[in-house]
């Protein structure tokens, strides 16, 4: 997949700079609780992260990176799998902008690789991680970040889920991650034709695999998409058993 070349920010690390994130699972070195946990990393605009209930540290569960879109924040970053932690014993960080939306799309990358990088961090010293379950995810400009870090780090995610994305614009590619990618056929804030539909095929011709599902309605997902997601995600040879499941 092409990638475009971003002028550097001037509060960009050269790591940051290049959209890699160097944090990786490992034993975890603190305890924690199941339930939603403020991080503490920024007054102002924090991370999030939850622990389902079925968390025990002496099972390494999947875990979530999940995104917002524009104008959000580390609450709104929950959504559409929120609801669904518990029942998948899914870990999901979800660490708020440092602008109104992600530093890529409002000039380069830089400030939110850092932040991110820290929150994943603090998780990873949390929580018991499966780094074969790990996934990068968002909607809207969540999902158009999603899709570049993703693309920018597929040796720390296998899998990638785009809800309704923008456009991809990664820095670079590592690693061979897996991609699902939904949007609806009515959406008015980023029309189907000029994104979804031009961003799967470019990443098929570049050799990724793509389940991607379009449907009727607007900017949003519904609950049926969020919950095939997660069944593509955690358990991908079952998913590809389907009649439908077939990357295409």
């Amino acid at each position: 997949m092409a990638t475009t070349r971003q002028p550097r920010r001037p509060d960009a690390t050269p790591t940051s700079a290049t959209g890699r994130l160097l944090a990786r699972p490992h034993p975890p070195t603190e305890t924690i609780a199941p339930g939603l946990h403020p991080l503490g990393l920024d007054p102002r605009r924090d991370a999030l992260l939850y622990v389902p209930t079925t968390y025990r540290p002496d099972r390494p569960a999947p875990f979530v990176l999940s995104l917002h879109g524009a104008g959000g924040n580390a609450d709104s970053g929950f959504y559409p799998l929120g609801d669904l932690a518990d029942a998948a014993g899914m870990i999901l960080l979800s660490p708020a902008s440092r602008g109104r939306t992600w530093d890529m799309i409002l000039g380069g990358f830089g400030p939110d690789v850092a932040f991110i990088d820290r929150a994943l961090t603090a998780a990873f010293a949390r929580c018991a991680v499966d780094p074969a379950r790990l996934a990068i995810s968002g909607f809207s400009d969540g999902a158009s970040y999603a899709l570049s870090l993703g693309l920018a780090n597929g040796d720390l995610f296998g899998a990638v889920v785009a809800f309704s994305p923008g456009f991809a614009n990664p820095p670079g590619e590592r690693g061979k991650p897996r991609f699902f990618i939904s949007h609806a056929t009515g959406d008015q804030v980023l029309a189907i034709e000029r994104t979804s539909r031009r961003i799967v095929p470019s990443l098929q011709q570049a050799g990724y695999e793509v389940v991607y599902r379009e449907y009727q309605g607007g900017h949003s997902v519904p609950d049926w998409i969020a919950r095939e997601a997660l069944e593509w995600f955690l358990d991908p040879v079952a998913f590809a058993a389907r009649p439908d499941g077939a990357a295409r």
